[in-house]
């Protein structure tokens, strides 16, 4: 972006300076033109402040708006039952959903989800409801979603990781009074709502369909509930109608699925990547390869990769560069790579394009509020200026680039980005004011048209192309999931014997991000140490928060610096980048030279020390991308191959030495 520095001469001319970057088609000649056009207006009216000063003529304007997308949809809105039933038709025996051995047809699909909306309906399901779903990737999960929305309700993801606490805030802010859940996580929600245990719905789809009237769905019906990170503490429940998904998937112009088609499914259905994931492959007649168990066992993903064949990939930022750096030869079977959820990395995509020349990558942007993505942009054969954009307006879609009076910023000017159109969703369920703080008038639009404000920053290069800039407030993503800081520290700041709490986002050290919590204990004598309390906080907080918004560690201190206002100075908070040893758990020092160098190894991808042979690698901090990065030093380090599995199953020294000496590694 250009750098202006401006300087008054004797003869009282003001002279500019600018440094202006190759990339951005910010010319010097530009830099005349709104300078120019600034000096024109302050001398028409003196008393204007600079901030309001016009920065476009109309023609200009004109043409700036003329980027923005249509808004759009490439057909006419239909609910999700109805496409899907369009492909029932077309293609009835093809195979809808693989998932290890099981494997559903079109027909198979259609049938089972019939008589699984049924079984909801007996149960008290209603058109306008919402139904919790706590239940492990599979087939059957694929079916039980589509038959929520057969039965007209919507669908909202529980997560595995999620404590009851949580579960039951997010299934009573969405207004959900009925979970279907597995047998062994009913105690994640059964405090909050009827509990239908997965297994009778199961064995209901595989039974004679009853008599059913099936409920008339229609596009402004939800179809799923997504739960985002709020400012104050308190998730905001946002409400997805149909007609949004449609948009997004029916038609796509920014990928291309088809019958011969592979997608497969691995995010969890908590996260608006399966929104993709799961209904890209089924309103289209490809098929759905179901990842089952744990997406965090790299080789594993890498093998089912090839095994399906997949054509049509998404993956997350941080899992991308993860896969790119260590099993690149997985993409041989893909023609068509998505990514998005964090900022991408040039050097990954420019080594994936090197390997794979006929690979398709895309960069996908978009706020859960606006269905997925929003923007994207493609590439293939090289990556030519080492930049990645957010791209253009997808099909169904319209943005603005507007100043913080909501006028359009010229070419090559930072400005928030706006997203309206189809594919919004209805608002934040239950938070009118936070919806009509989000979600404000469309002056462009039609009477009663609404746009998002997403709070992201961008630039138009002279192309037309967005390319990301940063966040306007102090929301960060966290393991692809969106994350306001504001919420985490509230939850800190209520916990007993905090007197104030702070929470500082810092890099990772595997492409992503983690939360660092600064606190002011109470002056109670009889507190534990700091290393104690931060132990006992981050423990409290595992039972409020889901796994990726606890902090990585809690850090005590006697006061929180302030600036010469008096006010908090994150910048003055000590930076930290390795941590004593925080765990509730008794210190088991190692006493083999393996278990030794294994300690050093866990302490340098973790951060921490000392590491104990008992120590829980989750308990350290660690996570799946942090774990491929620990497994991959272990093997380069050491020449000893440890499954990411068994680092699952027993994710301590000890049980790592275990798994290498049944190995025979040893």
């Amino acid at each position: 972006m250009p750098v202006v520095r401006a300087t008054v001469g004797r003869d009282r001319r003001v002279r500019f300076a600018a440094t202006l970057g190759g990339d951005d088609g910010t010319t010097a000649a530009d830099l005349c033109r709104q300078l120019e056009k600034a000096e024109r207006s302050g001398a028409r009216d003196g008393g204007t402040r600079i901030s309001v000063l016009p920065l476009l003529e109309p023609e200009e304007e004109a043409a700036v708006t003329a980027l923005n997308g249509t808004g759009r949809s490439a057909e006419a809105a239909r609910s999700l039952p109805d496409l899907v039933g369009d492909q029932v038709r077309l293609r009835p025996h093809a195979p809808a959903v693989v998932c290890g051995t099981d494997t559903l047809s079109y027909r198979d699909l259609d049938d089972r989800s019939d008589r699984m909306a049924a079984a909801l309906c007996v149960r008290g399901v209603r058109p306008g409801d919402v139904v919790g779903i706590a239940h492990q990737r599979s087939a059957d999960l694929v079916v039980m979603l589509l038959a929520v929305l057969k039965a007209g309700a919507a669908y909202l993801a529980v997560e595995a990781g999620d404590p009851p606490s949580r579960c039951a805030q997010l299934l009573r802010l969405a207004g959900a009074r009925l979970a279907v859940v597995e047998k062994d996580r009913r105690d994640q929600v059964e405090d909050a709502v009827v509990v239908v245990e997965a297994g009778e719905l199961t064995d209901a789809a595989s039974g004679r369909l009853p008599a059913f009237d099936r409920p008339l769905v229609t596009p402004d019906h939800l179809a799923y509930v997504s739960c985002t990170s709020g400012s104050t503490g308190e998730p905001k429940a946002v409400g997805v109608p149909h007609r949004a998904v449609a948009r997004l998937l029916r038609g796509p112009d920014w990928v291309e699925i088809g019958p011969d088609d592979v997608i497969l499914q691995l995010a969890p259905v908590a996260f608006d990547a399966s929104t993709i994931e799961i209904w890209g492959p089924l309103l289209n007649g490809a098929r759905l390869a179901v990842l089952a168990g744990d997406a965090g066992d790299f080789e594993r993903l890498a093998r089912e990769i090839t095994a399906q064949g997949v054509t049509v990939l998404l993956l997350t930022t941080g899992l991308f560069n993860q896969m790119v750096g260590s099993h690149l030869d997985c993409f041989r079977t893909v023609r068509h790579v998505l990514s998005g959820g964090d900022v991408a990395s040039p050097g990954h995509v420019a080594r994936l394009l090197d390997a794979y020349p006929d690979v398709t990558f895309t960069n996908g942007y978009g706020p859960t509020e606006n269905t997925s993505y929003t923007t994207c942009w493609s590439v293939r054969g090289r990556l030519e200026d080492g930049v990645v954009p957010i791209g253009t307006p997808i099909n169904g879609t319209r943005i603005a680039v507007l100043d913080a009076a909501l006028r359009p910023v010229p070419v090559g000017v930072c400005g928030e980005l706006y997203a309206s159109g189809p594919g919004l969703a209805r608002g934040f369920i239950g938070r009118p004011g936070a919806t009509a703080e989000r979600f404000v008038a469309d002056p462009s639009g039609e009477p009663g048209a609404r746009m998002y404000r997403t709070g992201d920053l961008v630039r138009r290069r002279s192309d037309g192309v967005l390319e990301f800039v940063g966040r306007a407030d102090q929301q960060v993503k966290i393991r692809g999931f969106r994350v306001e800081i504001g919420h985490v520290e509230a939850v800190l700041s209520a916990m007993p014997g905090v007197r104030a709490g702070v929470i500082v986002p810092q890099e990772d050290g595997v492409g992503g991000k983690r939360l660092l919590a600064y606190v002011v204990a109470d002056g109670d004598p009889s507190a534990p140490d700091p290393t104690e309390r931060g132990s006992r906080l981050l423990a409290a907080l595992r039972q409020v928060l889901p796994p990726y918004m606890v902090p990585w560690a809690v850090l005590a201190y006697p006061d929180l610096p302030l600036n010469r206002n008096g006010k908090l100075d994150r910048r003055a908070l000590p930076a930290v980048h390795r941590l004593p040893r925080a765990l509730s758990t008794t210190f088991v020092a190692p006493r083999t030279a393996l278990e030794r160098r294994l300690a050093e190894l866990w302490g340098d991808v973790l951060g921490v020390e000392p590491v104990g042979v008992e120590d829980d690698f989750f308990g350290l901090g660690g996570y799946s991308l942090v774990a491929a990065r620990l497994l991959a030093t272990v093997q380069r380090e050491l020449g000893i191959t440890v499954p990411a599995a068994a680092l699952y199953r027993k994710p301590t020294i000890t049980g790592m030495i275990e798994e290498i000496g049944d190995s025979g590694q040893r």
